[in-house]
């Protein structure tokens, strides 16, 4: 079992950078994926990023692509997305998820909220225009 804490959400101004931080408990951080997505006020929640145990392997969103970066210290237990240039619409509760790769994973696997078993408690983010 992992438990994860986000942090470093907060208000920018359109165009700034934010980088937000998901320290997870325990001794097992490498053995788990771990993904960010996020939620606005009256939206489902929707993929960002993924990345794989070791850091090897990273998917995105089509719409972050280029502005924002997953990372991960697994000395550390700690992953990290790196968000640069925002924009009006990319405010909301940003949350970090933990999941168990398996040995049949797709793509499509890999960026679903369903696919993940641990989550943290979220951040918020705001953008000013």
């Amino acid at each position: 079992q992992v438990q994860l804490v986000e942090s470093g959400g907060g208000l920018v101004q359109a165009g700034g950078s934010l980088r937000l931080s998901c320290a997870a408990s325990g001794r097992t951080f490498s053995s788990y994926a771990m993904g960010w997505f996020r939620q606005a006020p009256g939206k489902e929640r929707e993929f960002v990023a993924r990345i794989a145990r070791s850091g090897g392997s990273t998917d995105y969103v089509d719409f972050i692509k280029g502005r924002f970066t997953i990372s991960r210290d697994n000395a550390k237990n700690t992953v990290y997305l790196q968000m640069t240039s925002l924009k009006p619409e990319d405010p909301a509760v940003y949350y970090c998820a933990a999941r168990i790769p398996g040995p049949y994973d797709t793509i499509t696997t890999r960026k679903q909220a369903a696919a993940y078993t641990y989550w943290g408690q979220g951040t918020q983010v705001t953008v000013s225009s």
